[in-house]
């Protein structure tokens, strides 16, 4: 059985995930508002008291992928012990592939999360997530530059966006590089602070 493939990724409503000028300090960089994803995420800090469906969608995947860029800020040679933004137990809690130019020992951490990095691919990067997953559902889990790259090769089954009720106007954008792509609207969900929105990924 092909293991199904998810995206979720919150976004503004002119499609940029992330602004420009990334920091340790603000992983969102300008993102407008105080570089956490306050502004942009305010939604998923409300919870899953709010948004259920969501969150219970996102708790199904049992492997994730996510690119270097949103792994951290730490560019090059891995010169120092970064291990993410999330603490020492992230929410992953299963195996997460992240794609990197640089090889890495795997970071094992609480909570059952183990970070792999990658150095040959997305291809390859789904082959072991598809593994680890077993009969699971596989999450690519952002950023918008590594959807970007799966959505391309059409490797994503389907995509949940969740909209912000804002534009930015510059930054990493969803979309950008992708063919056209014929989607079916499955599901619409929306609240003050967000529109949820699920596609299915017609092959």
């Amino acid at each position: 059985m092909t293991t199904y493939t998810t995206c979720d990724l919150t976004i503004t409503l002119d499609g940029y995930a992330a602004g420009h000028h990334q920091t340790e300090q603000r992983p969102f960089g300008d993102d407008g508002g105080d570089g956490w994803g306050d502004k942009l995420h305010a939604w998923y800090s409300e919870g899953p008291e709010k948004h259920p469906a969501e969150f219970a969608r996102m708790m199904t995947a049992k492997a994730f992928i996510m690119g270097r860029n949103m792994f951290g800020p730490v560019r090059g040679d891995w010169d120092r012990p970064w291990t993410g933004w999330w603490g020492d137990n992230p929410p992953y809690h299963a195996p997460v592939f992240v794609l990197t130019h640089h090889p890495r020992e795997p970071q094992p951490m609480e909570g059952g999360t183990t970070f792999y990095f990658v150095t040959d691919g997305i291809e390859a990067a789904m082959e072991r997530a598809r593994e680890a997953a077993g009969d699971g559902p596989v999450s690519v889990h952002g950023g918008a530059t590594t959807v970007n790259q799966y959505l391309a090769a059409g490797m994503i089954d389907e995509l949940r966006l969740h909209i912000a009720p804002y534009t930015l106007g510059a930054g990493v954008r969803l979309f950008d590089g992708v063919p056209p792509l014929d989607l079916e609207q499955v599901d619409v969900r929306a609240t003050d602070s967000v529109t949820h929105l699920v596609y299915r990924v017609r092959s």
